[in-house]
């Protein structure tokens, strides 16, 4: 993905999504959240985002939207349908095993696929087997109340890890709307999350993406998706909602013979560099949140607050004349790529911090939405980049004039000397 140091939503194609090419609302980075969960994992995510978003390059780990989009890049996994060909990438490493069983074809998943499903047509066949490491099948079923299309995406996690659990975890309204959400622990241990909600967060297009992700005690994940479409998006709805029950989609996403497949994928080829190496310690993601109401500016009522477990948080303000969502990243060691932050319009101050200042359209699609956005890095690269919007959130539509906070407030908040004892 090019660099592109422009204005954009740091949400977007994210959830990794794959987050595969810059595009459409919440498509763009989603990979990005299921990524290997290792340190050096976690680093190039930083990386790419940081060196790809202008705005604030937030990793709000939205859980669902980690998997609600084929990833392009290899560093999730997720569905497409109608998009072209899935990838699915691997994430981290199952349990150590003796032998590796044999690979499966694209052909032998989508005939699992097939025979998991209810009673009804199925057309539209494509997938990839474990061989090539990117296993996925992909279907459009019609039960005869119009077709839809079904997929299946297999990958592997780290147990454990933040990216076990982000993936199953339900994503914030404040950036997903949906219409239903939960995640239970199975009696074997795995974490199932069914996700009801839509393929574009401000329903432009009414076409619904309804999700179950499954993450095994071993590592193993299952994602299955459906759309009450033929394909993810740019078709015309076929049908008031996905083919599949989330009792449906339960049932094919705890099938054993999944986690058959996804013990066939190759592991990563030898001599590969592991995850690793020195990585800063990241900014405990409560903290974030508690320092930013702390220096917000008085007359402000905090309507609610959210985040992530690391790095990032926000909250929804309200100063009497609508509601203002205020977002924040907080990040260790970003100097490798403060030249994609930090143009020729740039300031650099006395001690060496530079500042870029970025005023323009937000980019999730709500009406009349625009994104104000102070970028800083101190000279020893640790970074705090703080955003606000006209709107509670930025799928909905603009809830006043301009945000609550000024330029300048902004900057006084990202300059402020707290966020460095954080790092």
């Amino acid at each position: 993905m090019p660099a592109d140091p422009t204005p954009q939503d740091p949400f977007e194609n994210r959830l990794g999504a794959a987050l595969r090419e810059t595009g459409d609302t919440f498509d763009t980075d989603r990979p990005a959240l299921i990524a290997a969960g290792q340190a050096r994992g976690r680093r190039m995510r930083l990386r790419r985002r940081a060196a790809v978003f202008g705005g604030a390059a937030s990793l709000v780990a939205v859980g669902v939207s980690a998997a609600l989009v084929l990833p392009g890049n290899g560093n999730g996994t997720g569905t497409a349908a109608g998009g072209g060909a899935q990838s699915v990438g691997r994430a981290g490493t199952a349990s150590a095993t003796t032998s590796t069983p044999a690979p499966e074809t694209a052909e032998e998943l989508i005939a699992t696929l097939k025979s998991l499903l209810p009673k009804g047509k199925v057309t539209g066949e494509r997938g990839d087997g474990t061989a090539g490491g990117s296993p996925y099948a992909l279907v459009v079923f019609d039960d005869g109340e119009g077709p839809g299309a079904v997929s299946v995406g297999l990958n592997r996690v780290e147990p454990g890890s933040e990216s076990a659990r982000q993936v199953t975890e339900c994503p914030d309204k404040a950036f997903v709307a949906h219409d239903a959400c939960s995640t239970t622990r199975l009696a074997d241990g795995s974490l199932l999350m069914l996700f009801q909600g839509y393929e574009y967060p401000d329903r432009r297009v009414d076409t619904k993406r309804w999700q179950a992700e499954l993450v095994t005690a071993e590592g193993q994940h299952i994602s299955v998706s459906e759309w009450n479409a033929e394909a993810e998006k740019d078709v015309p709805i076929t049908r008031g909602e996905p083919p599949l029950s989330p009792e449906e989609l339960t049932k094919i996403a705890k099938a054993s013979a999944w986690r058959a497949a996804i013990d066939a994928i190759p592991e990563h080829p030898k001599g590969k560099p592991s995850a690793g190496g020195d990585v800063p310690p990241a900014a405990d993601g409560t903290s974030v949140v508690k320092t930013l109401k702390k220096l917000l500016p008085k007359g402000l009522k905090v309507v609610s607050d959210g985040g992530q477990e690391t790095e990032y948080g926000y909250v929804v303000v309200d100063d009497g004349k609508g509601r203002s969502m205020v977002q924040i990243n907080v990040q260790p060691d970003m100097s490798d790529v403060a030249d994609q932050l930090f143009g020729a319009d740039s300031e650099t101050l006395e001690n060496g911090t530079k500042v870029a200042v970025r005023q323009g359209p937000g980019e999730k699609g709500g009406e009349g939405v625009v994104m104000w956005t102070v970028d800083t890095m101190r000279p020893d690269g640790r970074r705090v980049v703080i955003s606000a919007f006209n709107s509670g959130a930025q799928h909905t539509a603009a809830t006043r004039e301009t945000p609550a906070l000024t330029i300048e407030q902004l900057r006084e908040i990202a300059l402020d000397p707290q966020w460095p004892t954080l790092l």
